[in-house]
């Protein structure tokens, strides 16, 4: 038997273990439950099939230093967010708006105002 609990679930291929905490410490914050699995197939694949997998309907993927955050429903590739090679802060911001998109609260920033990411 199956039971589903409401968590953001994040579906990992080989991660990077820093980053991979930072984003749980931001989901914590927000004080949503989380849970990581390992999967398999490319970041997208990922994102997507852990918001559909969540019962809360957000969901993180995680291929090596490459994050994305997906909500259920959306079409497989177009993540709310994505991250290359991230820093620490927008790794925490990210799992805080994984949380924040089900609690219905504005997002935190996860990119400098000229839409790329700050060094």
């Amino acid at each position: 038997m199956i039971i589903n609990k409401p968590t953001v679930i994040i579906y990992t291929r080989d991660p990077d273990e820093d980053l991979l905490r930072e984003i749980c410490a931001g989901i914590e914050e927000e004080g949503v439950l989380y849970e990581v699995h390992s999967g398999k197939g490319d970041m997208d694949t990922l994102a997507y099939e852990a918001a559909k997998d969540s019962m809360l309907g957000s969901g993180i993927g995680m291929d090596g230093r490459r994050i994305a955050m997906q909500m259920a429903r959306l079409p497989k590739g177009k993540n709310v967010f994505e991250l290359n090679v991230p820093r620490f802060w927008q790794c925490r911001n990210l799992g805080s708006n994984s949380a924040r998109a089900v609690k219905k609260m504005p997002f935190k920033p996860i990119y400098t105002e000229n839409g790329e990411m700050s060094l």
